[in-house]
C-alpha cells in the first residue's frame, strides 16, 4: 500500500484566489477559528494574503493547494511570523476543501510549507496551532513531523483565547548534529 501523500504543488496567492478564499470561509471549515469572517474581514485577509506573498524579506508566504492530479486549487496554507514564548518563530496552518478532505492533500500541503519555510533560512522553528479538537489538522501535524510541546492558550481570533495544541517542527535539524 503506497502511504506516501498525493502530489501537490503550492503556488503564491495572487489576486485571482479571492474565490478560494470565500470556499474556505464555510462554516464546516471555520468551526476550530472562531466561524466564519464577514465579505470585510474575508477581503482584508485577501489583502494581507496578497501582500505577504509579495514580500521578498522572508517574513512568509501564503499559498494555494493545487493537485497535480487535476490542477484544481483545493484549499490554502502559507507561513508567516509570529511572537511566541519571547522569540519570532514561523506559524504555519492550512484548509482543504471539503469535497477535498480525507486523501492526504492537507499533509502533503503541509509538507511543501514546511520545505518553504526551511528554505527561507530566517527561523529555525515551524509551529502549528489547531484547536485541541481539531483531530484532522492534529493529526495532520503527526504526519508532517511536528512534535507536541503540549497544550497551550492560543487567541485566535483575535480576542477569543481557546486551547490549542503547540505543534513544533525543527526548520534547521542540522544545527543540533
Amino acid at each position: 500500500m503506497d502511504t506516501r501523500p498525493p502530489a501537490v504543488r503550492i503556488e503564491p496567492w495572487t489576486e485571482a484566489d479571492l474565490g478560494l478564499l470565500r470556499a474556505a470561509n464555510s462554516p464546516a471549515l471555520m468551526d476550530h477559528l472562531g466561524g466564519p469572517e464577514t465579505e470585510e474581514q474575508l477581503l482584508s485577509r485577501h489583502r494581507r494574503y496578497v501582500e505577504l506573498s509579495a514580500d521578498t524579506t522572508g517574513r512568509g508566504r501564503m499559498y494555494s493547494i493545487v493537485a497535480e492530479a487535476d490542477g484544481a486549487a483545493v484549499g490554502t496554507t502559507g507561513y508567516w511570523e509570529q511572537n511566541w514564548q519571547g522569540r519570532t518563530v514561523y506559524e504555519t496552518g492550512w484548509t482543504v476543501l471539503p469535497a477535498h478532505q480525507g486523501r492526504g492533500l492537507a499533509t502533503a500541503g503541509a509538507l511543501a510549507v514546511v520545505r518553504a519555510a526551511r528554505a527561507a533560512r530566517r527561523h529555525r522553528f515551524l509551529h502549528a496551532f489547531p484547536s485541541v479538537g481539531n483531530a484532522a489538522s492534529n493529526a495532520v501535524c503527526r504526519r508532517a513531523g511536528f512534535s507536541l510541546m503540549g497544550e497551550c492558550a492560543f487567541e485566535y481570533p483575535p480576542g477569543h483565547i481557546g486551547r490549542s495544541h503547540d505543534w513544533r517542527l525543527d526548520l534547521w535539524p542540522e544545527a543540533n548534529a
